[in-house]
């Protein structure tokens, strides 16, 4: 299939799918008539791809972990410990959204303490 299928079956942006082609993981995308052509194998790595960026991976944090995962070598550690990573920065941005939350309701019980006096 090509890019634009691709793109529009599976919602992938054409972004990602030209970051895919550009780092050289394609496993058996060719060219054909001038337009790439994606089989199962490549739309498997794709849905790891935008499920890391739903994430919150960078670009370059992308790259590598599909780098590590394409490998031929055990990278099982590397790709766990970048997962434990991000997931520890997700953590500690919810923790701060619920000290806002905490603050918002703390003002509001405040104001709303100081109408009913």
């Amino acid at each position: 299939m090509t890019k634009e299928e691709a793109s529009k079956r599976y919602q992938i942006p054409i972004s990602i799918l030209n970051e895919y082609e550009s780092w050289g993981l394609c496993g058996a995308v060719k060219k054909v008539m001038g337009a790439w052509q994606y089989d199962d194998t490549d739309l498997e790595r794709l849905s790891t791809i935008m499920s890391l960026h739903d994430m919150g991976f960078d670009v370059n944090e992308v790259e590598t972990y599909m780098r590590l995962l394409l490998s031929d070598e055990d990278t099982e550690r590397e790709r766990l410990d970048m997962l434990n990573k991000k997931r520890g920065e997700v953590l500690n941005d919810i923790h701060f959204k619920e000290r806002q939350i905490a603050r918002m309701d703390y003002l509001k019980y405040c104001i709303e303490k100081d109408k009913n006096n």
